[in-house]
């Protein structure tokens, strides 16, 4: 592999990357971590659950009605239940630790955030699109021998494309953080967490963000080291065609010297050479 085309793969590697990490966290249900605290269900009516409410019943002397004794008090009445959401859904542990149970999260934003959720769905996958697209921009370049002034657009297409995708990314981000604390604020009583932190998918929304940046910031310099340069070749090539010019040879002339012979001593004649000389000089040579 040539330098060239080594550096073509390693121009392209950052706008992969930055694909590969959208996609997951677009896909994956981890933005947001924590626990919640759920209420321990009687073992009477989930006796399949192993954190459940015992208690005991009796009846009074006449026998009609029943007492139940619940011998758990305080914090032991509940029990702490981890879940997970992303853009798409929020599911937690079941009650009998089998698997996981899942809800759609725009039932749990107010209604009012709704919009604004679907508005950053809706820029999560226009930056996708951008950076699938700059991908395939730079995938040709890679794959095709080309050189000149083309691929001073793939470079200045790319660098617009991937700076248009960081930026939608980080909206699409600052709009998630806040519909999702507002909904921790203001969302359903059994849904509210207790404790909760941001997750790896999170993460990788702004590494994708970041990778974006730096994408465009790369294609943006090699596209202005490539105007440089062929600004200085035209130059050059300017200058040598003008030193060229000035240091031609002077065609010979095609008139000829009239000459006038004329009396001279000792044999020797003068020649009158008229048509190089002034109008107002004449020379004369003397030719033995």
């Amino acid at each position: 592999m040539d330098r060239a085309r080594r550096q073509r793969v390693l121009a392209l590697l950052p706008v992969c990357l930055a694909l590969a990490f959208s996609l997951t966290a677009v896909g994956s249900s981890y933005w947001c971590e924590g626990t919640r605290r759920v209420a321990k269900p009687l073992c009477q009516d989930h006796p399949e659950v192993l954190h459940c409410i015992h208690y005991s019943s009796g009846s009074r002397d006449n026998g009609t009605r029943a007492v139940q004794y619940i011998w758990e008090t305080g914090d032991d009445r509940f029990i702490w239940r981890r879940f997970h959401l992303g853009l798409w859904q929020s599911c937690e542990e079941s009650l009998d630790s089998t698997g996981e149970k899942c809800r759609s999260f725009q039932s749990l934003t107010p209604a009012e955030e709704r919009g604004v959720l679907w508005l950053c769905i809706g820029a999560e996958v226009l930056s996708i699109l951008l950076t699938l697209t700059s991908a395939i921009v730079l995938g040709s370049r890679v794959s095709h021998h080309s050189s000149g002034f083309h691929w001073l657009k793939v470079d200045a297409s790319v660098a617009i494309l991937m700076v248009l995708a960081g930026l939608l990314a980080m909206v699409a981000h600052m709009m998630y953080t806040t519909i999702f604390q507002i909904t921790v604020n203001v969302g359903p009583e059994d849904w509210k967490p207790q404790t909760w932190d941001y997750g790896w998918s999170y993460c990788l929304a702004w590494g994708s963000f970041a990778l974006c940046m730096v994408a465009s910031v790369t294609a943006a310099s090699r596209y202005t080291a490539a105007r440089v340069e062929l600004a200085e070749k035209k130059s050059v090539r300017k200058g040598s065609q003008l030193s060229q010019r000035n240091f031609q040879e002077p065609k010979s002339s095609e008139g000829v010297w009239e000459t006038e012979a004329a009396p001279s001593p000792a044999g020797c004649s003068l020649v009158n050479i008229s048509e190089h000389l002034p109008s107002d000089a004449k020379g004369k040579v003397s030719v033995c």
